[in-house]
């Protein structure tokens, strides 16, 4: 890696930061493809994300990624929004233009070429959606933009389900999602009683923070009669990389995958948007490695 006075800046900024993975997608990137490009993790204090956003355009960032507390609090610092981070209402890329920072949801895109690499499916399933918070209410916009045939929300708090139900209900034009109580799956999966093999099978998305490190052996639902009527289950946590949602879904026949391809592809979409560059592939994979490597995981 070259640093000169030529060298473009890229970043992170969240709180915490510090054991992002994002510095392995982008550097592995900037090596790969040439770049004369750094991606460094910055710690902001909370309140401040607008500040430090408007910071690091005046500091020619090329641009900057932006998690956790500060997808919503850093749209007022922004010039521009795409339209699916407006939908989403939160961004996560942040891409220099001529007057400022233009903000990107990447996560969601991301997502959906992990799922096309995982061979998931989304047009004309049904799916059931695990959580009503931030990232819920996300995925449930991207599964009615690529075309799911029902869109079911499982949640503790059956008004936050509701809510999310309403705005893309609005968005799509129909009735297209369903709320639900988290312990409604036993009416939804076996409206013949329990003992009885459900229906049909569904995808299922875990878009709760269960089961992350280190309270690895959470889980929204912990019966195993809920797993036999999942055919795919993915969790969107990657760490760690194989959770319990992820085991009992495999235990009762169905594929199971992590959250660890969407974090590669968010990345990649945003170097893509930063640079102009494509990413091939065959250069995925390899920055898959190095993630899986840098994470302990063969």
């Amino acid at each position: 890696m070259r640093i000169d006075g030529y060298t473009r800046v890229c970043g992170v900024m969240g709180n915490p930061v510090e054991h992002t993975m994002s510095p392995v997608i982008h550097n592995t990137l900037a090596e790969k493809l040439g770049d004369n490009l750094v991606y460094v993790p910055l710690h902001v204090e909370k309140g401040r994300a607008a500040e430090a956003a408007k910071g690091a355009y005046a500091l020619n960032f090329l641009g900057l990624n932006v998690t956790v507390p500060f997808k919503s609090e850093v749209l007022p610092a922004l010039t521009k929004i795409d339209p699916l981070a407006e939908r989403i209402g939160a961004v996560n890329t942040l891409v220099r233009d001529e007057e400022g920072f233009k903000g990107y949801n990447t996560d969601m895109p991301g997502l959906y070429r992990a799922m096309e690499s995982d061979g998931v499916r989304i047009e004309g399933e049904e799916v059931l959606l695990l959580g009503a918070g931030g990232v819920a209410r996300a995925v449930a916009v991207l599964l009615a933009e690529k075309g799911a045939s029902r869109i079911h929300i499982l949640n503790r708090t059956l008004e936050k389900a509701r809510a999310i139900a309403g705005e893309v209900n609005g968005y799509a034009g129909r009735e297209l999602v369903l709320a639900h109580g988290l312990e409604d799956w036993k009416n939804l999966l076996y409206p013949e009683g329990e003992g009885v093999r459900p229906e049909k099978k569904y995808l299922a998305i875990q878009c709760t923070n269960c089961g992350m490190f280190p309270r690895t052996d959470q889980v929204p639902i912990a019966d195993p009669a809920f797993y036999e009527g999942i055919h795919t289950g993915y969790d969107l946590i990657f760490n760690p990389s194989r959770t319990r949602f992820m085991e009992l879904t495999a235990r009762a026949g169905g594929r199971s995958f992590g959250g660890l391809k969407m974090l590669l592809y968010q990345g990649v979409i945003a170097y893509e948007l930063w640079t102009g560059k494509r990413v091939e592939e065959d250069l995925a994979r390899e920055v898959y490695g190095r993630m899986k490597e840098a994470m302990g995981i063969e």
